[in-house]
């Protein structure tokens, strides 16, 4: 990533005519069908952690190495067709294993009754101040883990939440929170962590789906991901039932009150901001509140929330342009029929099984890499 500043300039004024140039897709989708109703020095980059690999520079003759990459957890190739890959269990559960061998510990929390919204949303009203801040968890909302190793100090680089799909098994994140260079192979996410208690238990992928062009060239407009999983170390159980889900929109207009949530990644608890999710481009979504640091990406951008619930129709991640942004305002791609493709790639495409050939287990495809992207 360059170590550029970020864009901080205001969202174009005409962003009711860029909605209305959008191709509409006519999918919002939620239980029983259609449920749609209606980081930090300022410009600095915070949200993404750099990955710095050996810098060489030649004086003479003689070449300098002034660093090394840090190691991180092996990379698979995945499909690169369809953007794809199909998680070995066993890394997973070794994953969680590590995890758990960390300051973190499975705890019970309080059940989930309700899993969605009855459809009465809250009203929304501007944070004051205008700055993320400490939040209560949300079961459906948590901290993705990317454990090197079993001897590895755990950490959680990027927020997920969980979403509803008709298996009951999906949540998504930012693209490049999963695939940098490769899928990532050794992924956990905590619903709900808090002081380093996961009360919904530790759940690990089956099958990650991006689009083929963030593999292809990282484009801003597809970083985005889905993500099936299962309990680690479990047989059986839809992290649905556990957690409830967001319902996701597409096509929502822009300018709408919404509320983004994160976990920063030196915090076991989140932090939220509500303002407007405005248009920055077609496909982009700009959230303008200071707060939202390394580890916040791929944190979900909600409206309409229950507040019986906390859950709420889901329009955004953190993540798209500039890598999601800076300490100043937060990006989103824009949830269009592009994401609802890649949705229905996800919820159609088997979950759990064997590792597809040539990824995993080939050598090839596996290599280390730097420091987890946030």
């Amino acid at each position: 990533m360059a170590t550029s500043e970020r864009g901080t300039a205001p969202a174009d004024g005409a962003g009711a005519d860029q909605d209305a140039g959008m191709a509409s897709v006519a999918d919002c989708l939620g239980p029983g069908g259609p449920t749609c109703t209606g980081r930090g020095r300022a410009g600095v980059p915070l949200r993404a952690t750099l990955a710095l690999g050996v810098l060489t520079v030649v004086v003479g003759s003689t070449a300098l190495a002034l660093g090394s990459p840090s190691r991180d957890p092996l990379l698979a190739a995945g499909d690169t067709t369809t953007g794809s890959y199909l998680a070995a269990r066993a890394d997973g559960d070794q994953a969680a294993t590590a995890v758990l061998a960390g300051p973190y510990q499975e705890r019970p929390g309080p059940p989930v009754t309700a899993r969605f919204g009855g459809g009465t949303a809250a009203p929304l009203a501007a944070s004051r101040p205008l700055q993320a801040a400490p939040a209560a968890p949300s079961p459906a909302v948590g901290a993705l883990f990317s454990p090197a190793d079993d001897d590895g100090e755990p950490f959680h680089h990027c927020t997920a939440s969980v979403v509803h799909a008709p298996a009951g098994d999906l949540i998504v994140t930012a693209a490049h929170c999963v695939h940098d260079g490769g899928f990532r192979t050794r992924l956990v996410f905590a619903p709900g962590l808090h002081d380093g208690f996961a009360p919904y238990g530790l759940w690990v992928p089956t099958r990650i789906q991006v689009d083929p062009r963030w593999i292809s060239d990282r484009d801003p407009d597809h970083d985005v991901a889905f993500l099936r999983v299962r309990r680690a170390g479990r047989a059986g159980g839809r992290i649905e039932d556990v957690t409830g889900a967001e319902r996701i929109r597409f096509d929502a207009p822009a300018g709408r009150p919404a509320q983004l949530t994160g976990y920063p990644e030196d915090q076991d608890t989140p932090v939220s901001c509500r303002h407007t999710a405005d248009a920055q481009s077609p496909t982009q979504l700009r959230f303008a509140c200071p707060g939202f640091p390394n580890g916040t990406s791929g944190g979900p951008m909600l409206t309409d929330l229950d507040p019986a619930t906390g859950t709420g129709s889901l329009i955004g991640v953190i993540g798209g342009l500039e890598g999601g942004g800076d300490d100043l305002v937060s990006y989103s791609s824009r949830f269009g029929k592009d994401i609802a493709a890649l949705y229905r790639r996800a919820i159609t495409n088997p979950g759990p099984g064997a590792a597809q050939p040539g990824s995993r287990a080939a050598a090839s495809a596996v290599m280390p890499r730097a420091a987890p992207r946030s």
